[in-house]
């Protein structure tokens, strides 16, 4: 469609969207960062000892769950299959676990297949809701042994202002009237 770059948008897989250029029309190819405004601007990340990460293109490790989530509600306690999405610029999804207990325990979900480098993979894991309120997350680990980072985790590696990379795991607050809202 138009509106996604059409006739031609350049796809790179792994890297961050803004490399995935609309409406493309010509390429200029080059064997390093061509230090556009954008670039060394947008596209970096103030670390806490007051240097800048610069050139943060490639996804890293990032799973959530996509049902039960923020705006859903569960009809009531009982069997719920937990189902969500995970991704990594790095390469394949080796692993996703799920928590319902706040972090305290993780479960190992099963991946659908196919699992494809650079690409989303489905997860899933039966729960049964006993109408508590419980919150619930997702994290996952790439075939490098990359896992997906806690808040906690990234604000001491890349301080408070590295927002516009966070892949920070996602949680869920399910309240007992089955309304869910972000943790």
């Amino acid at each position: 469609r138009p509106e996604q770059g059409y006739p031609l948008r350049l796809v790179v897989p792994g890297w961050e969207g803004n490399v995935n250029v609309k409406w493309l029309r010509r390429l200029h190819v080059i064997d390093q960062p061509a230090m556009t405004a954008w670039e060394t601007g947008w596209y970096t990340d103030l670390l806490p000892d007051g240097k800048a990460r610069q050139f943060t293109f490639v996804m890293e490790a990032k799973s959530v769950i996509t049902r039960p989530a923020g705006g859903q509600r569960l009809p009531g306690p009982g069997f719920h299959e937990i189902t969500g999405i995970a991704w990594s610029g790095r390469g394949k999804i080796a692993s996703v676990e799920v928590s319902t207990d706040n972090g305290k325990n993780w479960q190992k979900a099963r991946l659908q297949e196919p699992i494809q480098t650079k690409a989303f993979t489905h997860f899933g894991l039966p729960w049964t809701w006993n109408g508590e309120e419980a919150t619930i997350a997702s994290r996952c680990t790439d075939e490098t042994g990359y896992c997906q980072p806690t808040r906690e985790q990234i604000v001491a590696a890349r301080g408070l202002n590295a927002t516009d990379h966070y892949n920070g795991i996602k949680w869920w607050r399910i309240h007992k009237s089955g309304e869910i809202t972000h943790a």
